[in-house]
Order: structure tokens, then sequence, then C-alpha cells
């Protein structure tokens, strides 16, 4: 499957999976930006798409895509992401995101291993330039 391609299907399986153990991709407003994020099973990608994406497609690893658009022309921004993931102990991992440029879109993701019903917050830094934002949202993995 061509890189162009995976946007598309990537988003579309999303938006099918939103409707069982999956929340809908979700969008928050952060200062000028409409800031995507989604956070699945890694098993959800198709063993090509993972090898691709060199993500390790495991019942106990999880992905977390952002996309970040600007608010008013919706245009992709490319920007510096760090972020963490912390557990219900305490524990933080910090994540590793990779960029994916495909034509006008450009997305990060990275994985973070769970146990089933794990719940995850995630702290996400977005910068570019002068702007720094922070995202942060909750998920719960769960072993399919």
């Amino acid at each position: 499957m061509k890189k162009s391609a995976f946007t598309a299907v990537f988003f579309s399986l999303c938006t099918l999976l939103a409707s069982s153990q999956l929340s809908a991709e979700q969008m928050k407003q952060l200062g000028s930006w409409d800031v995507h994020y989604i956070a699945l099973p890694a098993t959800f990608l198709t063993p090509e798409i993972a090898v691709e994406y060199n993500i390790q497609r495991s019942k106990f690893n999880g992905v977390i895509n952002i996309s970040v658009l600007d608010s008013k022309s919706q245009q992709a921004q490319q920007v510096v992401i760090n972020g963490i993931a912390k557990d219900l102990f305490g524990r933080q991992r910090k994540l590793e995101f990779n960029q994916v440029v495909e034509g006008d879109a450009v997305y990060y993701l990275a994985t973070v291993p769970y146990q089933n019903e794990q719940l995850y917050n995630f702290t996400i830094t977005l910068g570019q330039g002068e702007q720094q934002q922070q995202l942060t949202f909750s998920h719960t993995f769960f072993v399919d």
C-alpha cells in the first residue's frame, strides 16, 4: 500500500472501529490549532502498515496518532512534539513520536505498551516557533 493511501485507510479504519471498543478520533482547539488525536490497539493496523511504519503489532501495544491543523486554513502543521503516558500508579513512559508526511498531510505516531484495561493519562507538548500548546487526554486500552 502506498503511503498516500495510508491516511485514508487509517482514518477510515478508525471511524469504522469507533462504534466498537474505540472512542472516535477526537479534536481539541489549542491556540490557533485544531489538534486531532486517537489512541488504538496496534492490532487494528494491517501487518503491511505496521511494517511500513515500524510499529510492532501486538495485543499489548497501543498506537497514538496526532495531527495538527491550522484552525483557519486547515493546513497541516509540522510541529515539535513530545509526550508522556502516565498510568494510575504514577509510572511514566516517554512517547517517541515519528513524523509521517504524505503529500499535504502530516501526522505523528507513537506506541505505548499496555495491559488489559490499562488507563493512561497522556500529556503531549506541541511547539512551533513561539507557539507552545499542551494536549491532555486519557484512554483505556483493552486486550483483544
